[in-house]
């Protein structure tokens, strides 16, 4: 069974395929932490506990005890004001105005499969993929029954934690901090800590440093996950690799505002805190009511981050991503954004489909301005009506035409937010975010809709409807451009408008939900100013997010790099675009820019029609490769082989189809040297097998292309690049 339980020694145990977990009922009925790491056999840990005397300034629970202090003992779900003053996962303010916490152990459940949890996105499985266990806890006090999930993924070396607070009382009382994961590591010294730090088109750069006494933390208060940190924290040992070493991997299945940090107390011991952000939240529950945090995912892995990622992007693949586009081949699309920006009519828009369908595209996406009084960034969010001076004949009409060329037709949206000038917002300025007596911020001459309030949904749900209704729609493109500020609801009272964050986000979630139930079959993209909402939650909705607005191929090497770390190829949103690049003005071959974007969804963002002969026998061939290597790309295990960062000089990864056949190695030159000569040393083959290159029908072996590496013969100079495929003979 993945989860046992020692009744004995009071231990619960929690094994996948590679991994184990474990926490203990201690004294007092104190649920404590005891391991997370490689798979053991053993459940009787309890020596690891602290055994030691204290000093009098860690409290103890009674004068009878010497040895046990919640300061001092690695507690599985910390509680404020009771004695622990690390970091808490959970603080509650009573009816009596103090915020003392102190939930203990009453009784435990465990059952096949997952839970969903309730209005918000998560990772599911069907009951043979996964267990989970329930522990239920009660603060006497104040009346709160906390009760602990976890489940675990078997077969995936993951598993998932939340948390769900229920006041028990007869009295209100709120939430100032309710962690979804907190775990505490005993002896972190030699740990290395990870995260992801951006900013718009630099989005998702890691950055490594020894863990440190104190607390290291990353967080958005922005209302979104954000381009300046992801939702996501690793922990690896200092000699990590990309293939060997200690890596634990912790991610937050939201979107809104985070918390993630590791704490490394006085005794080399640390604690890993992640949920939402405390900064701006307090959270009312009237007797009887429930809250329930995100859900956080946490993996280990042996093989190094190499091996965490991969777990990662084998779980979010198969149990986060879902409907007909989780393992549907999604089409080759190109958006007109690059090539038009807002001046375009429907006879531009059916040029650029006639030659893309001459290319191999499959897809035009109509991207912003198709609406309202739209001719700038300055007006009409929020009027989601067809300008039919732009598009003449309507858009049923345009995607009629677009369809008899073979292709399907997308469209952008971006629902969430409001020009000042619209009619939406003369009509209705209400139902914008705003703080009482408070000048509202303005970002990109646009507001912030007020997405935790039903009448909004409705109105944006019908907007859509009408559209989506009446033009036949194959994809959405999901744009958010702006944070959230003067974060205040005309609907809430007073004393719960530090809910309006969450509530925004549970709202964003109800739409999403509601606009796939009514078209299951939808492509859904998401985009925040490109990836300033790269999070797992919104891969729940949109199987693919675009990655960032920097399109530039080198420029992209270092961010889809990065991103890679926690999320697979198949999630990133990668085109191919003009040359100069429109954001950094780079010039970089064709082939160049196709073998990057290839490394994820694919498509094209420029003016198909300003491409020379030649140009286009080159996107002919891209889109070719597009589907020759489709599933050894969004289905194959990836391997990062050379880090962008290393010498800045090159950089190479490569995908291995599930049962190594098959490989494709890609390689690219960033700053090339005189007669510079080139090796690669490959990753996850079998060495067993032998392997034929096909460019040039070399044989050899797997254990050679490992441990000697494959030769690239050419002189490549700056920005060049190439593809290299590998399947093994009989």
């Amino acid at each position: 069974m993945p989860i046992q339980f020692d009744a004995e020694n009071r231990v619960f145990k929690l094994d996948s395929a590679s991994t184990s977990y474990l926490l203990q009922i201690g004294p007092f009925d104190y649920l404590l932490h005891l391991y997370y790491g490689a798979k053991i056999p053993d459940t009787d840990l309890g020596y690891l506990a602290y055994t030691c005397r204290h000093a009098s300034v860690c409290p103890r629970v009674t004068m009878d005890e010497p040895y046990f202090s919640k300061d001092l003992h690695r507690m599985e779900y910390s509680c404020n004001g009771c004695g622990d003053f690390r970091g808490s996962a959970l603080s509650i303010l009573r009816a009596s105005g103090t915020a003392d916490t102190d939930i203990k152990y009453v009784s435990h459940r465990i059952s096949r499969g997952k839970p969903r949890l309730p209005g918000q996105p998560a990772t599911y499985a069907a009951e043979d993929e996964a267990d989970t266990l329930e522990l239920l806890c009660r603060d006497e006090v104040s009346g709160a029954e906390v009760t602990l999930f976890y489940t675990v993924f078997a077969n995936h070396g993951a598993m998932t934690r939340h948390t769900v607070v229920r006041n028990a009382s007869e009295q209100p009382m709120e939430l100032q901090r309710v962690m979804s994961t907190c775990v505490d590591f005993h002896d972190a010294r030699d740990m290395d800590f990870i995260h992801l730090w951006g900013n718009w088109g630099r989005e998702r750069t890691p950055e490594r440093a020894p863990l440190l006494h104190g607390t290291q933390s990353v967080a958005s208060k922005r209302g979104c996950s954000s381009h300046a940190h992801n939702p996501f924290v690793a922990l690896c040992s200092h000699d990590a690799t990309e293939e060997s070493g200690d890596a634990y991997g912790f991610h937050l299945v939201y979107s809104g505002n985070f918390l993630a940090s590791a704490e490394m107390d006085s005794d080399g011991g640390a604690r890993v805190l992640l949920g939402i952000n405390p900064e701006g939240f307090l959270w009312r529950l009237e007797p009887g009511e429930s809250f329930c945090t995100p859900e956080a995912v946490m993996v280990y892995s042996d093989q190094g981050l190499g091996g965490m990622s991969r777990i990662l992007h084998r779980l979010y693949r198969n149990n986060l991503c879902r409907g007909p586009w989780k393992n549907r081949e999604r089409p080759i699309l190109v958006n007109n954004w690059e090539a038009t920006y807002f001046d375009f009519d429907e006879k531009k828009l059916y040029e650029l489909a006639k030659t893309a369908a001459d290319l191999g595209i499959e897809m035009l996406v109509m991207d912003d301005g198709w609406f309202g009084a739209r001719n700038s960034e300055r007006a009409g969010l929020g009027d989601w009506y067809v300008n039919e001076n732009k598009l003449r004949g309507g858009l049923g009409r345009l995607t009629e035409r677009i369809n008899a060329l073979g292709l399907k037709f997308g469209i952008w949206f971006e629902p969430e937010m409001v020009s000042r000038d619209s009619e939406l917002f003369r009509r209705h300025p209400d139902w914008a975010l705003q703080a009482p007596g408070r000048q509202m911020s303005i970002a990109r001459h646009q507001y912030v809709l007020d997405m935790s309030r039903a009448d909004v949904r409705d109105y944006l749900f019908g907007c859509m409807k009408q559209v989506l209704d009446h033009a036949n729609i194959a994809y959405v493109k999901w744009d958010f451009n702006r944070s959230l500020t003067e974060v205040g609801s005309a609907l809430l009272e007073a004393g719960r408008q530090q809910e309006v964050f969450h509530r925004y986000v549970l709202g964003l979630y109800e739409l999403l939900e509601r606009l796939l139930t009514a078209y299951p079959d939808l492509l859904l993209e998401g985009c925040a100013s490109g990836g300033g909402r790269f999070d797992p939650a919104m891969l729940y909705y949109s199987p693919q997010i675009w990655t960032s607005d920097d399109t530039d191929a080198i420029e992209r090497l270092d961010i889809q790099y990065g991103t890679s770390l926690c999320y697979p190829v198949s999630s990133m949103g990668a085109h191919v675009s003009a040359c100069p690049n429109h954001q950094v003005r780079r010039t970089t071959p064709l082939k160049t820019r196709g073998d990057v974007a290839l490394s994820g969804t694919f498509g094209y963002e420029l003016d198909l029609g300003k491409l020379t002969d030649e140009e286009k026998e080159e996107v002919r061939r891209q889109c070719a490769d597009y589907h020759k290597y489709y599933n050894v790309i969004h289905n194959g295990d990836l391997y990062r082989l050379i880090s962008p960062w290393k010498d800045r000089a090159r950089c190479a990864w490569s995908f291995v189809s599930p049962d190594r056949r098959e490989a494709l190695v890609t390689y690219v030159v960033m700053r090339g040297g005189v007669y510079e000569r080139h090796y690669l040393r490959l990753c996850g083959l079998d060495p067993t097998l032998r392997y034929r290159v096909e460019s040039s029908g070399q044989v050899l072996s797997g254990a050679a292309l490992m441990n000697a590496g494959l030769c690239i013969p050419e002189n490549l100079r700056d920005f060049t690049s190439r593809i290299i495929h590998l399947k093994a003979v009989d």
